[in-house]
C-alpha cells in the first residue's frame, strides 16, 4: 500500500515524527505528528478522503525512533 503523507493541524511547530496508521478507515497512511513534551502524541486526528475526522491511538507506550505505530479508535 502506498502511504498517503498529511499534516493536521495549521503549521510545523517544532520536532515531528511520522504516525503509520495500523488499521481502519486511514490504514496504510503515514502522516506527520508534533512531537509533544519529547513523545509521540497519544492521540491524533486525521481527516479522511471523504471529510470525516478519524482519531487513531499510539499503538504502544514504547516507542523509538522518528516514527511511531497508531492504531484506529473511532470516528469523531
Amino acid at each position: 500500500m502506498a502511504s498517503t503523507h498529511m499534516t493536521p493541524g495549521p503549521a510545523e511547530s517544532g520536532p515531528a515524527i511520522t504516525a503509520t496508521l495500523s488499521d481502519g478507515p486511514l490504514e496504510g497512511r503515514a502522516i506527520k505528528a508534533d512531537v509533544i513534551e519529547g513523545r509521540p502524541p497519544k492521540t491524533i486526528d486525521v481527516q479522511g478522503d471523504d471529510e470525516s475526522t478519524c482519531r487513531y491511538c499510539l499503538a504502544g507506550w514504547v516507542q523509538s525512533g522518528p516514527s511511531a505505530v497508531y492504531t484506529f479508535l473511532h470516528r469523531i
